[in-house]
């Protein structure tokens, strides 16, 4: 019997806000441990919550973005359960009446576009953070009570690429739209993945399997596969799959049990007293409309449709906000967008690895970029003295035209300084000269190549090319 998978993910974002969810501690990464804590966050007896209005605008807008219906009524709940990362021994949440429904993320997988469809984005606060160290857990509330949305989708992909196509494009969402950094390892982004399996044809769901809290996607991608296989070898073996929580370990690169699966009633939800209902008018709704940014998928479209550029420019300029906005930049001082793009993804790309160092925290500006496109477009530097420029301007900066004079990296476009180089290609090799006027164009290249010896690489190739063929054609 053939198997499918049916896999479902729910995405913990971290929303960019100053302040805590329903209190005005500080929302700041890296900051010492309990020191952005107060008695909301923690937890004390009549301490009142107050909503944050920014992160209803950040989830909102989200929801916006993938198409989802916002709720113009919605309201909060209590998740009740005990454990020390939330020392109230609830969370704040929303069960039945989430800020947003439906919705749907289109992207490629392996080439083939494919739909997700989400079910719903709800709003709550995080908890704090748990780290164990030699049989003891140290507890930073920092964390707990800070804005964290939970974007939901069906079980609507079947396969480790799937998960992660979905995983990438969401991410760019949110980066781009300003909801999120979704940094992973500061652990802005993370997401429980639920996976089952069942007969080919079957609409049937089978026994569901939740792995817990994955920040990485190469860690999420080894899971999903694990966890798929696990459970076909289970069902061929005349076994249940048990509905639980699993961990994954990736040190041996398999899932483990972790507890049974609760259910909905295990947290005992009832309506959080202490907060208003949310209330989202349709005058607030519009103006947020007008306020989303260009997405990726727009970007895409635009860079083909009006930098001209290839589907596979488009997708790699735009996978991190960053480089697309560096890009966009360079572009508005040059009509040169391939070989910027060119560049981008080349040598710019080459630097960024080699230095582990990010483009815009380089010595490279947007205009030294576009300036090296102009002069490498307008003949005067070759592609191998703009790649060698560019180094130069990644790790030191400086004047593009003044580099190129001082080092002497312009191209030999001279017309008589061309001609007595061809000539003395032509006079010095008979042989491509016969072999050329035989009808073996490819022997130009010998001739090609003298010149460029001769000029130590500085002559202007299609000036050469052109200077050789009226001579040899004449």
């Amino acid at each position: 019997m053939k198997y499918e998978a049916c896999i479902g993910l729910e995405t913990h974002v971290m929303q960019k806000t100053q302040t805590k969810m329903f209190c005005s501690c500080k929302h700041e990464y890296g900051a010492a441990p309990n020191t952005n804590v107060c008695p909301v966050c923690l937890g004390y007896p009549g301490a009142m919550p107050v909503m944050n209005e920014h992160a209803i605008e950040l989830i909102c807008k989200a929801g916006l973005m993938i198409g989802c219906e916002i709720n113009p009524h919605s309201k909060w709940d209590r998740k009740n359960y005990f454990y020390p990362d939330m020392s109230k021994n609830y969370q704040i949440t929303q069960a039945d009446q989430p800020l947003c429904l439906g919705g749907e993320i289109t992207t490629e997988v392996n080439g083939e576009t494919k739909t997700f469809t989400i079910e719903r984005i709800h709003q709550e606060e995080n908890a704090a953070k748990n780290t164990h160290v030699s049989g003891a857990s140290l507890i930073d509330y920092n964390r707990a009570g800070t804005a964290l949305m939970e974007i939901v989708s069906n079980p609507c992909m079947h396969s480790a690429d799937d998960a992660l196509a979905y995983m990438t494009a969401l991410r760019q969402i949110m980066v781009y739209g300003g909801i999120s950094d979704c940094e992973l390892e500061k652990g802005h982004m993370r997401s429980d993945v639920n996976v089952s399996v069942r007969p080919v044809g079957s609409e049937v769901l089978g026994s569901k399997v939740e792995i817990k809290n994955m920040n990485s996607f190469s860690f999420i991608a080894e899971a999903i596969n694990y966890e798929i296989d696990r459970q076909i070898d289970v069902l061929e073996n005349g076994g249940t799959v048990v509905q639980e929580t699993r961990g994954y370990d990736s040190d041996r690169g398999e899932t483990f049990t972790q507890r049974t699966k609760e259910d909905a009633h295990d947290y005992r939800y009832f309506p959080e007293p202490d907060l208003m209902p949310v209330e989202i008018s349709a005058e607030q709704l519009e103006q947020w409309k007008s306020e989303l940014p260009e997405l990726p998928a727009q970007r895409r479209e635009r860079y083909i449709s009006e930098f001209g550029l290839p589907e596979y420019d488009a997708g790699v300029l735009t996978a991190e906000m960053a480089v697309s906005d560096f890009f966009d930049a360079a572009c508005r001082n040059t009509k040169q967008y391939k070989l910027v793009s060119n560049y981008m993804m080349g040598k710019v790309a080459s630097l960024v690895t080699e230095t582990e160092t990010r483009v815009t925290d380089s010595k490279l500006t947007v205009e030294a970029l576009a300036q090296v496109a102009e002069l490498a477009g307008g003949g005067t530097i070759s592609s191998n003295a703009a790649n060698e420029l560019i180094d130069i301007l990644f790790k030191e900066g400086g004047d593009p035209k003044a580099i190129v004079d001082e080092k002497g990296m312009a191209q030999v476009s001279d017309d008589s300084q061309l001609e007595q180089w061809a000539d003395e290609a032509i006079a010095g090799n008979d042989k491509a000269v016969s072999d050329y006027k035989a009808g073996n164009a490819a022997s130009i290249n010998a001739l090609m190549g003298y010149v460029m010896k001769q000029s130590k690489g500085k002559a202007n190739p299609p000036a050469v090319i052109a200077m050789l063929k009226q001579k040899l054609d004449s």
